[in-house]
C-alpha cells in the first residue's frame, strides 16, 4: 500500500513537471542539428543557429529559433547570406509522427536578404546545391508571415548599394495547393504594394508551369498599376515568364521574359504594347514650365553594371517626355554597363525617325553618344514635348550626331557636342510677323518689339547647321524664305541654359503675288537681334546700325513703305 502511494506520488510529480514544461517550453538545443542537416541536404547551403532554440507544447507545437544565417559555404565574405531574427513555427504533432511535418504557420521576422553585384558573369558550377527536395521530404504549410524583412544588394568595391526595406507579407496556401501572397515594401522612399496569386504543384517544383497572376502598384517607378498573368517555369537557377500579358494602366501587353540568377543576372524579355508610357512616375513626373532650365538633381547609372539584358519592346504607341510615337520598335542590348538601343521606322507626328542611342555607365561618368534621322515630322509638338520650344511649325528633317557626360539633366545638355542640320518647310515662324515688324519703323520707336501669341511669320522653308561644342551649337548659315520675307544671319544656341542669340539681316519681297517670289528683295539695312530664352526671345533692331546711318536706313524703309505698304508708307 505504501508502495503504491509512493508510485502516485511519483506519477503526480512527473505530471506537473510536464505540466510546466509544456506551458514553459522545453529548451531544445538537440533540434539544431536535425534542422541544419535537413537545410544543408535540401539547399547546399550551411544554417547556423545561433540564438535560443526552444519548443513548447501548449496549446500546439511550436519551434522557436532566434539569429539564423544561411550562407554558401564557399561564400567566405558573407556577401551572399541570408539573416532571420527570429523565427517561428506550429506543427501538427501527428505530422511529425508520420515524419511529414505540417506547418499550420511560419512566422519570419526580420529577415534580411544579402546579394553581392557582379560586374561579370561567372561559370561557377552548382555542385553545391543538392537534389530538390520530394513530395515525401517537402513541408506543407498552410500560412507565412513575413515581418519588417529587407534585401539588400551592394557591390563593396564600387561602394554601391540597393535596398528593398520593410518587407511584409502574408501568404496562405489552401487545401486546393492556391497560394495567396499580398505585402508592402518601399525602395528608396518610395512604395511598393504587391498581390500575386498561383498554384503550388506538388514538389519538386523545377521544370514544372506555374500559373500565376500578380498586381503591382509602384508610384515611384510606374505611372500606374501593373496587372500581369503569365506561365511561371523554373529551371534551376532560369526563372521563364511564359505566355505573359497583362496591363500597365490603360495599356495592355504581351510577350515573354526570362531570368538566369546564376550568377549576375541576366534579363531577356521581348513584349509588345498596346500604349507604353515612359514619362515618368506620377510621383516624379511634373509640368515643367518652359521657363524653367533643366534640372540639375543627380541620377546614378551605377546600377547598369550590375544586370546584363536583351530587350525587344514594340508598342502602337510609345511616350517619351510627354512626346509621342506610334509605332515603334526598339532593339536594346546591355552589356558590361553599356547600353545601346536602337530604333528604325519610328512613327513621329506624321513623319519618321530612326537612329541609336549608347549610354555607357561603365565609369564613374557616365557618357552618351546618339544619332538620328528625322524625315517630315511636324516639328511643333516634337519641340514642344522634348525641349518646351514652340516657336516653329512646319515639317521637320534633322539629321543629328551628338555626344555628351554628366549625371544630370543640365550636365548632359551644357557638355553636348556633335554637329545638326535642320530644315523646316512650309510652315512658320509663331508669336512673330516680321512684315508688320518692319513696317511698323516708319512710325515707332525702335525700342524693341513685344512677342504676340496670335502672330505668325508665314516660312517656305528655314534651314541652319550647327556646330555643337559644350552645350554651345553655333551657326553662321541661318536662311529663312517666305512669302513677304527672307532672313539671313548667325547665332548660337546655348543648351545648357535653354539661352538664344541671333543677329540676322531681313529683307522684304517686294510682291505679294504669292509664296515663293523672292527676286529682288529689299534690304532692311537694320539688323536685327534675337536674344534670351528660347521659350520667350526678345526681338529688337540693332540700335547701332541705326546710329551708323540713319538717314539710309529711313530712306530705305520710305521705299519699302511706297513698294509694298503704299504711298508714304501708309
Amino acid at each position: 500500500m505504501k508502495a503504491l502511494k509512493l508510485a502516485g506520488a511519483a506519477v503526480a510529480a512527473v505530471i506537473v513537471i510536464l505540466a510546466l514544461l509544456l506551458v514553459v517550453g522545453v529548451p531544445s538545443g538537440f533540434l539544431t542539428s536535425a534542422v541544419q542537416d535537413r537545410v544543408e541536404r535540401q539547399t547546399g547551403y550551411r544554417l547556423t543557429i545561433a540564438g535560443a532554440t526552444k519548443i513548447s507544447l501548449w496549446p500546439t507545437l511550436n519551434v522557436r529559433l532566434g539569429d539564423l544565417t544561411l550562407q554558401d559555404p564557399k561564400d567566405r565574405d558573407g556577401t551572399s547570406r541570408i539573416t532571420i531574427d527570429n523565427l517561428q513555427a506550429d506543427v501538427t504533432l501527428p505530422s511529425l509522427w508520420s515524419g511529414h511535418p505540417h506547418v499550420t504557420e511560419l512566422v519570419v521576422t526580420k529577415p534580411v536578404l544579402y546579394r553581392a553585384l557582379l560586374r561579370e558573369r561567372t561559370q561557377e558550377s552548382q555542385s553545391r546545391a543538392a537534389k530538390p527536395a520530394t513530395e515525401a521530404e517537402a513541408l506543407d504549410i498552410d500560412r507565412g508571415k513575413i515581418i519588417d524583412g529587407a534585401i539588400i544588394a551592394s557591390n563593396p568595391r564600387d561602394r554601391f548599394e540597393h535596398r528593398i526595406e520593410g518587407i511584409n507579407a502574408n501568404a496562405v496556401i489552401g487545401a486546393d495547393r492556391k497560394l495567396k501572397l499580398t505585402g508592402t515594401a518601399r525602395t528608396s522612399d518610395s512604395p511598393l504594394k504587391f498581390d500575386i496569386n498561383a498554384t503550388v504543384p506538388s514538389a519538386p517544383v523545377d521544370r514544372q508551369t506555374i500559373p500565376v497572376d500578380f498586381t503591382l502598384e509602384a508610384p515611384g517607378l510606374l505611372r500606374a498599376p501593373l496587372a500581369s498573368k503569365a506561365e511561371l517555369r523554373f529551371n534551376g537557377p532560369l526563372v521563364m515568364f511564359n505566355s505573359l500579358s497583362g496591363t500597365v494602366g490603360d495599356g495592355g501587353f504581351t510577350g515573354w521574359a526570362s531570368v538566369d540568377l546564376a550568377s549576375k543576372p541576366l534579363v531577356k524579355v521581348d513584349l509588345d504594347f498596346q500604349r507604353l508610357d515612359l514619362s515618368g512616375s506620377r510621383s516624379t513626373a511634373s509640368s515643367t514650365s518652359p521657363t524653367q532650365g533643366w534640372s540639375d538633381e543627380p541620377f546614378n547609372l551605377t546600377g547598369l553594371n550590375y544586370v546584363d539584358a536583351q530587350l525587344r519592346i514594340s508598342a502602337a504607341q510609345l511616350v517619351i517626355a510627354q512626346a509621342q510615337f506610334a509605332p515603334a520598335a526598339i532593339d536594346a542590348s546591355l552589356a558590361a554597363g553599356v547600353m545601346k538601343a536602337s530604333f528604325s521606322n519610328l512613327g513621329a507626328y506624321g513623319g519618321q525617325a530612326s537612329g541609336e542611342v549608347i549610354v555607357d555607365a561603365s565609369s564613374s561618368s557616365p557618357t552618351y553618344a546618339m544619332h538620328a534621322d528625322i524625315v517630315g515630322v511636324r516639328a511643333l509638338p516634337l519641340l514642344t514635348s522634348l525641349a518646351d520650344f514652340d516657336k516653329i511649325d512646319g515639317k521637320m528633317q534633322a539629321k543629328i550626331a551628338a555626344q555628351s557626360a554628366g549625371a544630370s539633366q543640365h550636365a548632359i545638355m551644357s557638355n553636348m557636342s556633335g554637329t545638326a542640320f535642320v530644315i523646316f518647310q512650309d510652315g512658320a515662324i509663331r508669336g512673330v510677323n516680321i512684315a508688320q515688324m518692319i513696317r511698323s519703323l516708319t512710325a515707332s520707336t525702335l525700342n524693341g518689339w513685344q512677342e504676340q501669341e496670335q502672330q505668325a511669320t508665314d516660312l517656305t522653308q528655314l534651314s541652319s547647321s550647327f556646330k555643337i561644342d559644350h552645350g554651345q551649337a553655333v551657326t553662321t548659315d541661318l536662311n529663312l524664305v517666305g512669302p513677304l520675307v527672307k532672313v539671313t544671319g548667325a547665332g548660337t544656341i546655348d543648351l545648357g541654359t535653354k539661352q538664344i542669340g541671333f543677329r540676322v539681316e531681313p529683307k522684304l519681297v517686294m510682291t505679294t503675288e504669292g509664296q515663293g517670289r523672292t527676286t529682288d528683295p529689299v534690304g532692311f539695312g537694320i539688323p536685327v537681334m534675337i536674344s534670351g530664352p528660347w521659350s520667350g526671345p526678345r526681338i529688337y533692331p540693332d540700335m547701332q546700325g541705326v546710329l551708323d546711318n540713319p538717314d539710309a536706313a529711313y530712306a530705305k524703309l520710305r521705299e519699302m513703305g511706297k513698294g509694298l505698304f503704299g504711298p508714304n508708307g501708309a
